[in-house]
């Protein structure tokens, strides 16, 4: 809800667990095609996070249940990738409120750079040798 919420006071539209969409992502922002995965720390394994430890007991399981949700992760990734889509993770530790500012900063100015992206593929010049000149001319 927090990342929801700050997408919303930003102006940015989304969707939330889109079916069509490999991994079924937590947000998706098909204006900048664009997938957001808020993802639990323990249930995720993310590495060097004091919110991920395997429990003592049952550690088979669990070690192999955290692994195979580690591939699925990573195969939903590709997938969207193929499909021309950008993804984004945030971790669970990222959104305590000690780095939710950075974080939510972090997010906005990625989109940022996706969004510049978008309109870069968009929009492509081809410039002959005259303009060439021109523009030598005017960085003189």
């Amino acid at each position: 809800m927090l990342v929801r919420r700050f997408l919303y006071k930003n102006g940015i539209r989304y969707r939330i667990h889109v079916k069509s969409l490999p991994g079924t992502p937590d947000v998706a922002i098909p204006s900048l095609r664009t997938c957001i995965f808020i993802n639990g720390c323990f249930w995720h394994g993310h590495d060097g996070c004091s919110l991920y430890t395997l429990p003592k007991t049952n550690v088979a399981y669990w070690s192999s249940k955290i692994k195979r949700n580690r591939e699925r992760d990573l195969e939903s990734m590709v997938a969207l990738k193929k499909e021309g889509w950008h993804t984004i993770v945030v971790w669970e530790c990222q959104l305590k409120k000690n780095k939710q500012e950075e974080t939510f900063d972090s997010l906005l100015r990625t989109l940022n750079v996706i969004h510049l992206e978008n309109l870069g593929a968009r929009y492509t010049y081809n410039i002959n040798e005259e303009d060439e000149g021109a523009w030598k001319a005017a960085e003189d």
